[in-house]
């Protein structure tokens, strides 16, 4: 599966952003699709996963309350939807597709996005 994600830029300190991730291929359900993201001299870390169906949800404790990830699998869609965003919040963002499992690691995903930046300015 390829994926790409969109809806990146630059947004003010209590501002929102919604991103998305398009996925090609007729299989986008079987995969648990998550989100990560990576600052500058950062690794990458985990922001939320969300199940096949769409039915669970996991989120970062940094983000917990904040962000809303869903999914379309009628548009094979991911969707994270960021609200009250803090500086702490910029870097650039990958979405990632799980074929086994409902990770919070890296490690497990299969495929991943090119990303895209979210900037937050104070």
């Amino acid at each position: 599966v390829q994926l790409q994600a969109f809806g990146g830029g630059l947004v003010q300190a209590g501002g929102s952003l919604r991103l998305s991730c398009a996925a090609s291929g007729p299989t986008f359900s079987v995969y648990a699709m998550g989100w990560f993201r990576q600052a500058p001299g950062r690794e990458r870390e985990f922001v939320a996963v969300i199940s096949r169906s769409g039915g669970s949800t996991s989120y970062a404790d940094s983000v917990k309350g904040r962000f809303t990830i869903s999914r379309d699998n009628a548009k094979n869609t991911v969707y994270l939807q960021m609200d009250s965003l803090k500086p702490e919040d910029t870097g650039v963002y990958y979405c990632a597709a799980d074929q086994f499992g409902f990770s919070r690691s890296a490690k497990k995903y299969d495929y991943w996005g090119q990303g895209t930046q979210v900037t937050v300015s104070s």
